[in-house]
Parts: C-alpha cells; structure tokens; sequence
C-alpha cells in the first residue's frame, strides 16, 4: 500500500465521519479515498473502489467532461457545483448534487480534487433526509429544474439565486421557454434541451434578468435508461465573468497609457493580415516613436516621462476610429493598425496626430516620428508589415531635428519644484 501523509490520512478519518458521498481524486482521475456515505450512495467499498479510476462512476457519455475537469483542476479552475448522474454498482444512473473543492499540498500546489456528492433521488423512507436536501438546494446560488419530453417543466427550484426568487416548483406545467423568459426556439439555451432529449450533454451561456448565466443541460432518464425529459441547472457566473473579463483586459492592455499592449497589438496584426488576405482589401500599419523621451526624463524627471508618453497616447486615441487599435508596441513606441484604409488615409493620420502634438501648450513640448506600412505593397505578413513601417520611422527620425523644447537651467528648476 502507497505510503499516505499525515494529511492525508486525517482527510481519510475525516470523510468516514462524513454523511455525504466524499471522494478525493488525484489529478490521474484516480481514487484515494472513499466515504462510508460513498459506499451507501455508490454501492462500491472502499476497498473496491480506492484506486480505480473514477470513471467507473460517470456514464461514458460523461467521460469528456470528466477529463475536461480534472485537466481544469490542474491548472487551478475549479467547476465547484454540478448536477449530474453517476452509475450504481449494479448499473442503474443515480442523480447527484456535486460540490467540489481543490485539495493543495504543502506548498499549495494543486494535488487532486474532493467531491461531495448527494442524492437527488432520495427514498421515501427517509424523508428527513430528503427535506434538508431540499432545504439546502433552495439556499445554494443555483437554478435547478426538470422538464418532460415536451419541455414543459416538471420541478424547480433556485430561491438561492439573486436574479431569481421564484418559488419551488412554481413553474410546474409551464414550458421552459416561460421559465427561463427565452424569445427564440432556435438559440441557446433552448436548442441544448433538445439536444438533452437526443442525449447529448452541453453548457451554454445565458443572459438573464441582467446576470449571466451558466446553463448545463443533460437527458433526464427513467429506471429503465430511457430519456424523459432534461436536468438543468444555471448557475450564477455574472461575478466571475466581469472578473474574468478584467484580468483578460489587463492582460492586454499597458497599465500606464491604457492602450493594447503588444501581445494584443501582434494578434490583432496577425488577424487583420489574414482577414486582409480573404478579402483582397488593404490596410496600414503606423509605427510611431516618441522622439527624445531620455532627454525628457533626464531633463524633467520620469513622471514628466510617463506624462509624455499618456499625452502622446491620448493623442493618437484621438484620431482612431472604434475599429481601429492604438497600441503601446515598446518603451517609447506606439503602434496604430488601420483596417480598410489606403496610404493617403494613413499618412492623412500620421499628420493630424503630428500636427496636435505641435499645437499642444503643454511643457514639455512632444514631437513624433511616424512610419507606415502599406498591406499587401510593404509586405504580405505582420513580420514584413512591422519592418517597412520601421525603417521609414528611423530614416524620417534621422532626417528630422527634436522638436522639443528645453527650458533653461533656472526654469527647469522651477519645473521641477513644481512636479
């Protein structure tokens, strides 16, 4: 027998105190440890199952979505709470709640996954039991419902959800449509109910009373396996949605001008010169240099600097369309990418952006040296598109004097008090 860690032998004391169906998975699919309450639930001791793949509980249909979310584990993502079915040592389906939670080593690495899981079928011998399920699933942030073969809606529940307070079972005999307030047959989530009667599991994403939603939908099924209708249940992802869409944007974007950073600035590149490509359409790329940025902050001081390259910034968001992407492509270099536009446009731009530097009042004063790459005349790839535009931004910099104007020594001084 594999040598277990203390921790581990106390989570494994732990779960045969627990009521519920408590199994740890390693992040192999395999079982370390198994509750009593698995036992009663699955049929399987914990002799028979520890070790074996955890795949011998979920339908084959479900093993996808099985390795989907163990490989999400992982990397540290977690698919916390999930209505499902699992089969019984003698081959029926069960239906269960899940909950899950990630189990961390000593040094907080991600080493398998605790599920909890718990009937939804409970007998009519114990009905004790069967309240507080039901207790605890009206108070968990969730929509749950069944439907028949129709899609008309045979049990609800969701008193947990803050877009929703409806009351259990209100929506009985009423269509899913009514329930989830859907306009159309043909998009989701109801196009995956019908794909639910056919057996086939999904999970869409839903708009609903102002919150998002994530809808998984799977084929409810009698005793004797065949379909009766679907499960579904929407969970509330608004929270974690608008965090996600942070972190992405972040990710994206330079902290200090708020333009697309370079990561963003090459796939944007690399996918217009594809779309370029399809449609047999031009567009042009403009590299802009802040010129003498050292000098400013040698001179002025680096918040001077950081000022400089947010003024510039907010000069070149000025004159981009909404279709346009202004990007922060170095230190003290930008990147502009112009969809359907021809090089009279381009340098029509460049200009205007050139010429607002110059009448800008601002100390100290900023000039800008611009170079543009025409698709498909420069270059048919983003590689060759950047080069062009490069090489005529430093020959129009060595040919150009800086612009910018430097104080004297004594108003330097005051400048610099004064920042």
């Amino acid at each position: 027998m594999p040598h277990r860690t203390a921790s581990e032998h106390l989570l494994s004391s732990v779960l045969q105190l627990a009521e519920g169906g408590f199994v740890s998975v390693s992040l192999e699919g395999l079982v370390k440890t198994w509750s009593s309450g698995a036992e009663r639930l699955y049929g399987y001791s914990a002799h028979e199952m520890t070790g074996q793949p955890l795949r011998q509980l979920v339908p084959k249909d479900e093993w996808p979505s099985m390795d989907s979310a163990i490989s999400d584990a992982a990397g540290g993502k977690l698919q916390e709470f999930e209505i499902t079915e699992r089969v019984h040592k003698d081959g029926s389906r069960v239906l269960v709640s899940i909950k899950r939670t990630l189990i961390r080593g000593e040094r907080e690495e991600v080493v398998g996954i605790l599920e909890s899981a718990q009937s939804l079928t409970a007998s009519a011998s114990d009905p004790p039991a069967r309240g507080q399920l039901r207790m605890l699933i009206e108070q968990i942030p969730v929509l749950l419902w069944t439907t028949d073969q129709n899609l008309r809606i045979t049990s609800n529940w969701g008193g947990g959800l803050s877009s929703s307070r409806t009351r259990p079972d209100e929506f009985v005999g009423h269509s899913v449509f009514e329930f989830l307030q859907c306009s159309t047959a043909d998009g989701s989530p109801i196009a995956e109910h019908y794909e639910a009667l056919q057996g086939i599991s999904s999970t869409c994403e839903y708009a609903h009373k102002n919150r998002i939603l994530e809808i998984r939908l799977r084929p409810l099924r009698a005793p004797s396996g065949e379909i009766a209708g679907c499960i579904g249940v929407g969970v509330d992802i608004t929270d974690r949605k608008q965090s996600e869409e942070e972190i992405l944007y972040q990710a994206r974007h330079d902290a200090l001008t708020n333009l697309a950073n370079y990561r963003e600035f090459m796939d944007k590149l690399e996918r217009e010169v594809n779309r370029a490509e399809r449609s047999h359409r031009s567009f042009t790329l403009l590299l802009l240099d802040l010129d003498d940025l050292k000098k400013i902050n040698d001179l002025w001081g680096h918040l001077a600097g950081n000022r400089a390259l947010k003024r510039l910034a907010a000069v070149i968001g000025e004159h981009c369309r909404s279709t346009d992407l202004a990007a922060r492509y170095g230190g003290d270099e930008f990147a502009v990418v112009l969809i359907d536009s021809d090089e009279g446009m381009a340098e029509r731009v460049a200009q205007r952006i050139a010429s607002r530097l110059q009448t800008d009042t601002e100390e100290p004063a900023l000039s800008v040296s611009i170079g543009l790459g025409l698709y498909p005349a420069d270059g048919r790839t983003a590689a060759e598109l950047i080069e062009a535009a490069d090489r005529q931004l430093y020959r129009r910099k060595k040919e150009s004097k800086s612009r910018i104007t430097l104080p004297a020594d004594h108003a330097l001084r005051k400048n610099k008090a004064a920042i």
